[in-house]
């Protein structure tokens, strides 16, 4: 099962248009939106991308939509193959040091240093 969430666009005046033909069309579910930008929050699930895709085009059709973007996408299969190669074992031990908190430097930020 996928789920992905989709930021939608249009112009403030189409807003309500939009908002109540997404609401209708049963293949995504309206979450949050902001009138005054013409952006929608909606979510779609699909059972591969290839249906989430072609969910993906039909919202892009509809009438009034500038455009309609996936911005965030979950896949339940791929997760669960993620986490049987994970060793949380070996991960912590990795994490665990005996080094003192005096030597410990912190930059408010520690991307790309594990």
């Amino acid at each position: 099962m996928n789920i992905s969430s989709i930021i939608v666009k249009t112009m403030p005046k189409n807003y309500d248009a939009v908002w109540a033909n997404l609401q209708e069309c049963e293949i995504c579910e309206v979450h949050f939106g902001e009138k005054e930008k013409g952006v929608i929050i909606i979510t779609i699930e699909g059972e591969c991308v290839e249906e989430e895709i072609q969910k993906l085009q039909k919202i892009e059709e509809m009438p009034f939509i500038i455009s309609a973007d996936m911005h965030m996408s979950y896949c339940a299969d791929e997760i669960e193959k993620m986490k049987e190669n994970i060793d949380m074992n070996e991960t912590v031990k990795e994490l665990n040091t005996d080094k003192p908190i005096e030597e410990i430097q912190y930059f408010g930020s520690l991307k790309g240093k594990y």
